[in-house]
């Protein structure tokens, strides 16, 4: 299945130029080949994001709790998007 997966701010630098096939538009890329069944907890895994910068994470504009990531279940065509804390003022 293919997911669209989206890393914002210091997390784009997470994103490798390749991977299987997949194509990247600065901080996007496309994956085709995600397995049936993958969860949101075990492509951020793939990617080996930091724990801690791993805050916002929205699954077509819906939010995705740190107590469901485990068990939500990417379905194909949808868009992974993920940001780090921010701070500022």
């Amino acid at each position: 299945m293919k997911i669209v997966f989206k890393l914002f701010a210091m997390l784009s630098d997470h994103l490798p130029q390749e991977v299987d096939g997949a194509r990247r538009a600065g901080n996007i890329i496309e994956l085709p080949q995600v397995a049936e069944g993958t969860t949101v907890q075990q492509l951020i895994e793939r990617f080996n994001l930091p724990p801690k910068l791993v805050h916002l994470v929205l699954v077509d504009g819906t939010y995705v709790a740190p107590a469901d990531r485990a068990t939500r279940v990417l379905k194909d065509g949808e868009a992974l998007a993920i940001w780090p804390p921010i701070a500022g003022g």
